[in-house]
């Protein structure tokens, strides 16, 4: 196995540095096309097939089978199922699934899948008894890298089932560094995914039902605005995540609208005196005499005011106030 040229062509389709520089940033910052995320998928696919090497092939019975503990994805494509299952009932199963044998302490052997869900969910859309497997010995940490590796860059895939299948995964590894090693993730990308966590029940309670409505790029962010203004931000963060799951407001304003009006909500109130005094002509009302904080404001009707009103007027100012300069 030249396993340089293999690494090679699993590589070849990357755009150049100079290219990428050019794409836009995703909003989940997702390393699709990243080198490290591409060397990873490379090196799990390469572990399958290590494992297929070293592995026994048989026939087992379809619901002696679990799913991959550290599967990120929950939810298939029932078309896309069904049309593996005809494929599959018409020409057979071209390609085993790959599985290890658990026996626990105080139970019966089954067995989990490393790889080929879907082949095994259409047999089961089949009704099919036995599907044909390949048994190999693989680790734990084995199990979750390539789980995670195969699922992370897909599209249909949302950032906080792999965040949950991440957490499941984190205590295959010595640390998180060596976790985005393995993965092919910058570690302030692996933050990103873990910053669910750290989000108050309300939001986590919406994500298990839709957990495509919130990135972890946005779960970063508020997690940080969250942090900053104390636990009282949370009655805030609410009112807005109410906006955001009927689809009023993008993920992406989230962190920095709840921002503006956590500012707005601790800005210190400043609270005006005025007084007010109105001044009549007989009856009707001649204008206004008004002092508050900063300023006295006398406000006159000129139709009231005669002449020699005004010239008074004037020369009580200059008087009070000694018009004449100072040396």
């Amino acid at each position: 196995m030249n396993m340089r040229r293999q690494l090679m062509e699993a590589t070849a389709d990357l755009p150049t540095a100079a290219e990428m520089s050019t794409h836009p940033k995703r909003e989940s910052d997702r390393p699709k096309t990243a080198v490290g995320a591409v060397a990873a998928l490379s090196a799990a696919k390469l572990r399958i097939q290590e494992l297929e090497e070293h592995a026994t092939k048989g026939v087992v019975p379809v619901s002696k089978i679990r799913p991959n503990p550290w599967q990120p994805r929950k939810a298939f494509s029932e078309a896309k199922l069904r049309e593996l299952a005809e494929s599959i009932k018409e020409v057979g199963l071209m390609q085993p699934v790959l599985v290890r044998s658990v026996t626990p302490p105080d139970g019966e052997e089954y067995f989990e899948l490393i790889a080929g869900e879907r082949r095994w969910r259409a047999h089961q859309i089949l009704e099919m008894v036995d599907i044909k497997v390949i048994i190999a010995h693989a680790t734990d940490a084995d199990m979750a890298v390539m789980a995670l590796t195969e699922n992370i860059s897909r599209e249909d895939l949302s950032d906080y089932e792999i965040s949950k299948a991440m957490r499941r995964a984190e205590k295959e590894f010595p640390d998180r560094k060596r976790m985005a090693e393995a993965m092919g993730l910058s570690r302030s990308t692996l933050y990103r995914y873990l910053a669910f966590d750290s989000l108050p029940m309300f939001m986590l309670e919406d994500l298990e039902r839709t957990p495509g409505i919130f990135g972890g790029a946005a779960a970063s962010d508020t997690n940080a605005v969250l942090k900053k203004h104390g636990k009282a931000a949370e009655d805030v963060a609410r009112e807005l995540w109410k906006q955001l799951v009927s689809g009023s407001l993008e993920q992406y304003k989230f962190a920095q609208l709840l921002e503006g009006s956590l500012i707005r909500r601790d800005a210190p109130q400043v609270t005006s005196k005025r007084d007010i005094h109105k001044v009549y002509a007989g009856k009707a009302q001649a204008g206004s005499i008004t002092k508050d904080e900063v300023s006295f404001t006398v406000k006159l009707k000129s139709a009231v005011l005669s002449t020699a009103q005004e010239e008074r007027i004037r020369a009580l100012i200059g008087e009070l106030f000694d018009e004449t300069p100072t040396r």
